[in-house]
């Protein structure tokens, strides 16, 4: 008796050795572990932008009479920065943990090899990776927030989903974090990361409106996607709703997808062929 390989059959196999229905292991496997880690290093990334906020939007923002908004409403300084600083906080949590966490996880804990030997595809890992990114940018965007609303910088009621925003932020992030970083081997090398936040984190119209830059410096900002962060979670604090705030989701959405289909091939790649 002789058994038939259709194409379907084939693309079905395929899938599964990608993904086994199975990222929630990879993600109970990451917040047991989180209970040894050292929180003092997690609560400095919820406290830096707070510290941020202080010290600029109230503090050096007691000084500047207001900023125009998109829709040309002069806005409180600190109401400004906030939202910025709010897309910032969901980035670098979901940049630290899909960065550095997963270097000492695949260059020292061997834990990628040893999940993939399982019946866990590299999507499962990616996902469940990804998962635990997203789930610390959220903690430290969700913190944020509650801040803002304490200080009574959110401006509208549209701030309410401010919160998913900063769930798609750090998931277009962590997405991309964990493939760039496989392609790092050294504690040197890990140090781009930071080299490349920094000044995204400066000049994507954070603490400046993006028209104090020369128009060629713009373009540049307009292409970074902090910049689109921003301007998505600016919005929704403010109020200040455009259609322009769906092509700001959009990239997102793109970048999402191909932060996971190039993770994933890039674990394939590493570990299973």
């Amino acid at each position: 008796m002789t058994s038939t390989i259709t194409p379907s059959t084939r693309s079905e196999a395929g899938l599964r050795s990608l993904y086994a229905g199975n990222a929630r292991a990879v993600v109970g496997r990451g917040l047991l572990a989180t209970r040894s880690t050292n929180w003092a290093i997690i609560l400095t990334g919820v406290f830096e932008p707070i510290f941020y906020l202080l010290a600029l939007g109230l503090g050096l923002g007691s000084y500047i009479t207001g900023v125009t908004d998109a829709q040309g409403n002069v806005i409180p300084y600190a109401a400004f920065i906030a939202p910025a600083l709010l897309a910032v906080s969901a980035m670098n949590g979901a940049i630290y943990d899909s960065t550095w966490n997963v270097f000492f996880k695949m260059h020292f804990g061997k834990l990628y090899q040893g999940m993939l030997a399982t019946s866990l595809g590299p999507l499962d890992v990616a996902l469940g990776e990804i998962s635990l990114a997203l789930l610390r940018g959220a903690a430290y965007g969700t913190t944020f927030l509650l801040v803002m609303t304490a200080l009574g910088l959110n401006l509208s009621w549209t701030a309410i989903l401010a919160l998913p925003a900063i769930l798609v932020i750090a998931f277009g992030f962590a997405s991309l974090g964990m493939g760039i970083t496989s392609y790092l081997k050294t504690f040197q090398q890990m140090e781009w990361v930071q080299f490349v936040m920094l000044p995204m984190f400066l000049f994507s119209a954070t603490f400046y409106p993006l028209t104090v830059y020369p128009e060629p410096i713009q373009w540049f900002i307009q292409a970074l996607p902090l910049w689109h962060g921003v301007e998505l979670v600016r919005g929704l604090t403010t109020g200040a709703l455009t259609p322009a705030m769906l092509l700001h989701l959009l990239y997102f959405l793109v970048m999402i997808a191909v932060g996971l289909v190039f993770t994933t091939r890039r674990l394939k790649a590493l570990f299973l062929d």
